[in-house]
């Protein structure tokens, strides 16, 4: 995300995620588990991806109520088209969470907290919701370690036509 929509949905995150699971500043998931052996192919997608796309506009659409947490869904026809190419590429590699089609990008802002917590969360966001442009301008890559995460890449958006 852009540094502007990062820090907000950030400090969001900060006050509502429970710390102790809290490891990353706010971002949009497009896979939770690609395999660690596999790092090198899941490198060169990604960066093959971000040179091969430029930067694009996500809309935040609305609040989403998670059950045990809160996020925002974004709209973005290239997110969604990144994320399936992507896929397609790395189709030996994803788990069953990471096959099933994602067609609602979004940032979560809460998760792991008590139902009654995240309804009135979600409560006061809807309340005071208003649509904006969230700018994705390239893709991190993290390692999983049990806990903290360790970032292994970042690739910029790089391809012609930047909007």
């Amino acid at each position: 995300m852009g540094d502007a929509a990062r820090a907000r949905f950030t400090a969001l995150r900060r006050a509502h995620f429970p710390p102790r699971r809290n490891w990353l500043d706010a971002h949009v998931t497009l896979f939770h588990a690609l395999p660690c052996v596999a790092m090198d192919a899941v490198l060169a997608g990604a960066r093959e991806a971000a040179l091969a796309n430029p930067p694009f506009l996500m809309r935040s659409e609305r609040v989403l109520f998670l059950g045990a947490g809160v996020a925002f869904a974004l709209a973005s026809a290239e997110g969604i088209a990144l994320r399936a190419a992507l896929a397609q590429r790395w189709a030996p590699l994803l788990g069953r969470q990471d096959q099933a089609k994602r067609n609602v990008l979004h940032v979560t802002v809460q998760n792991k907290v008590a139902p009654t917590v995240a309804r009135a969360l979600y409560d006061e966001l809807r309340a005071g919701f208003a649509s904006e442009d969230v700018p994705a301008v390239g893709l991190d890559i993290w390692h999983y370690l049990g806990g903290p995460w360790r970032p292994a890449a970042s690739f910029a958006f790089a391809g012609k036509g930047a909007k």
